[in-house]
């Protein structure tokens, strides 16, 4: 019976979303009330003023840290749109290939993979999403592109910071787990890119080549990365060595037609200056341990009677680099400068709905965490399937990756449960970590709070449930597939 009434927060959550059409902040409220409900009278949560303070403490700080990569990566929308510089992009882009669908691999897949490998927490979503707009992508497609594209990335994201859970959970090579996780995006990243190809193609269009190439571009030195250097440069390495191969690729093999105006390297430099510094600030201060350890060293940190809490380094958070970038291209753009304010202004005015809907979709995941229904669930399905546990283990950490909202949250709730599992169905606990950091990558394709700062960068808050409509499918199938390649074990994987 626990198992059941756990679920019925999150089955609010998908119905109100998906089948009601209500917007996320309406569905969040309404499944973060029932939540709160039965959390109290089922989970014996306590009803005292920490107890219900607590969470909507971690709630309201969570969101704030991501409003801080939304609103600059909005502000940076609108300052390249209101200055021209969009447009500008688009016309350069357009001359590396005359095909819309090899534009959207290169951002939607390389570019989203390349800046999830050094930032991760929302930022390629953030960030993409509105360049394909840009690029005369509807706000809805767009958001899919970004979502998807991004996913076979996020395992090692950040440069590797989801892996670090799982490593310290179990004795275990770190060479030989991120390799393992790999492995299986290999086999089935594909499927994304594919899907990235199939949403972005004009019908009729016949370029079978494209997706595979791209695939296999990024795979195959991910994967040598993997195998070789452990959970830092999987994602990064293998989309700046896979991107430049495919860019030399498709301009040999699908070329801009003769009626696409060239672009003055200048004016091309000056609109992709702000991407550029993203990329360049984000790299030094993920790799450069002379820039990043004093970064790291300032922080903001709370707590709340040993239960609750919440930290945040704000001068390593990727909304500080995105907003470092965005000032220094004010600075660098002179003739510009006067739609930097106005740009700021109009990103502000976007955040309330958003704020709101991050606040209630946190809310109902810090109850249900706090309370021990996300517990509950996982050790339930466990239970149920006994010997045939392995096929649920990715599904149980894109489950996580929707509660919590990421996949690094998701491995530090669900890995030790994962271990003992693992112990009680007979599977190998490395087999398990593997599901765990497989699943918890495609699970951020569904994380609501996720799909509603994407929303928020291309205008289309409140319409977060025809995304998942979308979304959720590609998540049951991808960790799916992931599970019954764990199931089958060593002959797979």
């Amino acid at each position: 019976m626990e198992q059941a009434l756990a679920l019925v927060p999150i089955l609010v959550l998908l119905v109100g979303m998906i089948g009601l059409g209500w917007t996320a902040a309406r569905a969040g409220m309404a499944a973060a009330a029932v939540g709160i409900v039965l959390a109290i009278t089922t989970f014996g949560f306590g009803t005292g003023y920490v107890a219900l303070a607590g969470p909507l403490l971690e709630a309201l700080f969570t969101a704030a840290t991501i409003l801080w990569i939304v609103f600059p990566a909005l502000a940076l929308y609108e300052f390249q749109t209101r200055s021209g510089a969009a447009a500008r992009m688009g016309a350069w882009l357009a001359t590396f290939s005359g095909k819309r669908e090899v534009l959207a691999l290169i951002l939607a897949w390389f570019f989203a993979l390349l800046l999830e490998g050094a930032a991760g927490f929302g930022t390629p979503v953030a960030l993409v999403a509105p360049m394909l707009v840009a690029l005369g992508f509807s706000p809805y497609r767009s958001l899919l592109l970004a979502l998807i594209g991004h996913a076979a990335a996020v395992s090692f994201g950040a440069v590797g910071t989801p892996m670090v859970p799982l490593l310290d959970a179990y004795a275990v090579d770190a060479v030989l787990l991120s390799g393992r996780i790999m492995l299986m995006h290999a086999m089935l990243g594909w499927l994304l890119a594919g899907l990235v190809f199939y949403l972005a193609r004009p019908t009729g269009a016949a370029m079978w080549l494209a997706a595979p190439a791209a695939a296999a571009l990024y795979l195959v030195p991910a994967l040598a990365l993997a195998w070789l250097a452990g959970p830092e440069l999987p994602a990064l390495g293998g989309a700046l060595a896979g991107g430049a191969l495919f860019i030399a690729f498709a301009r040999w093999r699908w070329p801009a037609g003769g009626g696409v105006e060239p672009i003055a390297t200048k004016e091309a430099m000056a609109a992709v200056l702000p991407y550029v510094l993203v990329l360049a600030i984000i790299l030094a201060t993920r790799t450069i341990p002379a820039i990043s350890s004093p970064l790291q060293s300032v922080t903001i940190e709370w707590s709340m009677a040993g239960r609750f809490g919440g930290m945040v380094a704000p001068l390593y958070h990727p909304g500080t680099m995105l907003l470092v970038a965005l000032a220094c291209t004010c600075l660098a753009k002179r003739g510009d400068r006067a739609v930097f304010a106005p740009s700021l202004g109009a990103a502000a005015a976007r955040l309330p709905n958003v704020a709101l809907a991050l606040v209630s979709v946190l809310l109902l995941a810090r109850v249900m965490v706090h309370s021990g229904m996300i517990a509950v669930l996982a050790n339930g399905a466990a239970g149920l399937l006994g010997p045939y546990w392995a096929l649920a283990v990715p599904l149980t950490g894109a489950l996580g990756s929707f509660i919590t909202g990421s996949a690094t949250a998701s491995n530090i709730l669900l890995a030790d449960f994962q271990i003992a599992a693992a112990g009680a169905s007979t599977l190998n606990p490395v087999s398990a970590l593997v599901g765990q950091g497989f699943g918890a990558a495609i699970g951020n394709v569904i994380a609501p709070h996720n799909v509603v700062a994407g929303a928020a960068t291309v205008g289309l808050v409140g319409r977060e449930g025809a995304i998942l409509k979308v979304t959720l499918p590609v998540c049951i199938v991808y960790a799916g597939l992931g599970g019954i390649m764990l199931y089958f074990g060593p002959a797979i994987v």
